[in-house]
């Protein structure tokens, strides 16, 4: 990921759905003025969610995600329909594309019911309207155009723009912690899960997040920060660590230095802090038996001392004592049933929007499910947490 693109977790997330046939990739396909989707006559011929980052004018980075048809049949059909809902789970804005000789029957209206319960914009957009000898009134859901021929394609992209709201304010990852002038010290331990030749996501925004703010990233390795904090001649307005190296880097920083974690920095920027927060202390209750999820927003390659799979499982069962059943998810699956878990350990989520991750939370909050976050579970176990959210005093007084 370059530091010049915008991660997928930051672009709009446009979703196109609809039946089998009814035209959604080549709807895509005149919206994005590529060749995006395979199109064909043949029904189904989607048969997974195809996802395209893009600049879209006018609405600048976007997600583009064409969905299998909602209608599929048979178990591959089950399989794909069951995909095509968690898109829903991630869009800022559906398109549901009708074939408008056709009209809206049963699977349109499934798909619009489940727009209006999750609160997501919509557009219907009427497709193959050039075949039809009178065209209905457009509405302020409804919009009449031709992929073959281009109507309405031009307006269609419109509205979607008016629907994204991407002018609104998003909140910042730490810009509006510091001020012009500071220093902010960033630790970033190199080891062998960290990615060859880059940093891993949330770093890079962060450093982003400070030079936008007027501030000074100074970025060192774990075993580099005591003799850099010695060496600054400044004192710094704030340490942000990876959570995997927190104990060293608590035990180098003084305790007049504000600390936190990039990971907890990114469960207040995708709105899980507070969740995470309170759900940390079902830690305490874990006993025999009890299962924990731990769930990650992308599907990298595993490492043999891999944050996820390998050292929070490791340190959760040394702090509690107990055999507990550790189970995972990556990427775009995460289960509807949360009720087997007694905790869910979700990653920064840097990977996904922030819609995506306010879904999880509240899947888990509306089965009784705790859930928090890697940054704060590991300052809890290590015994730092009320230091880490010093910053954000509100929470920090709300620890014991």
């Amino acid at each position: 990921m370059s530091l010049n693109s915008t991660p997928s977790g930051e672009r709009v997330h446009i979703g196109f759905f609809g039946r089998r046939n009814a035209g959604k990739s080549s709807v895509v396909n005149a919206v994005t003025g590529q060749e995006l989707s395979v199109v064909s006559d043949t029904l189904g011929t989607t048969t997974d969610p195809v996802f395209k980052t893009m600049e879209l004018l006018p609405m600048g980075p976007v997600m583009i995600i064409d969905t299998p048809g909602f209608d599929d049949e048979g178990a591959l059909g089950e399989l794909r329909v069951r995909k095509t809902r968690q898109v829903l789970n991630k869009s800022d804005v559906a398109v549901l594309v009708v074939d408008a000789a056709a009209g809206i029957g049963r699977c349109e209206e499934e798909l619009i019911r489940l727009f209006r319960e999750k609160e997501l914009p919509y557009l219907i957009a009427m497709n193959k309207s050039d075949l039809l000898s009178e065209k209905g009134e457009a509405d302020a859901h409804t919009a009449f155009v031709s992929a073959k021929t281009g109507e309405g394609i031009y307006e269609l992209k419109e509205r979607i723009a008016g629907l994204a709201k991407t002018d609104q304010p998003k909140l910042q990852i730490v810009g509006d912690l510091i001020h012009p002038g500071d220093f902010v010290v960033l630790v970033t331990p190199i080891d062998k899960a960290a990615p060859k030749g880059r940093l891993i996501l949330p770093q890079q925004m962060t450093i982003r997040d400070v030079l936008e703010a007027d501030a000074t990233a100074v970025v060192v390795k774990e075993i580099e920060l005591r003799e850099t904090l010695e060496s600054l001649g400044k004192t710094p307005s704030l340490v942000i660590t990876d959570s995997q190296a927190f104990a060293k880097v608590s035990a180098d920083t003084p305790a007049s230095i504000p600390l936190t974690s990039f990971s907890i920095l990114m469960a207040r920027h995708k709105g899980l802090l507070e969740s995470a927060v309170e759900g940390v202390a079902a830690v305490e209750r874990l006993k025999d038996g009890d299962k924990v999820l731990i769930a990650e927003g992308c599907t990298h390659h595993k490492q043999c001392d891999d944050i996820g799979s390998v050292k929070i499982p490791r340190w959760l069962r040394n702090y509690t004592g107990a055999e507990i059943t550790i189970e995972s998810c990556s990427g775009t699956e995460f289960p509807d049933d949360l009720s087997p878990y007694s905790l869910v350990i979700h990653c920064g989520g840097c990977m996904l929007g922030e819609r995506e991750v306010r879904y999880r939370m509240k899947c888990a909050q509306d089965q009784g499910v705790p859930i928090t976050n890697y940054g704060i579970v590991i300052a809890y176990m290590q015994g730092i947490l009320k230091r880490s959210l010093s910053i954000f005093p509100a929470l920090s007084e709300k620890l014991k």
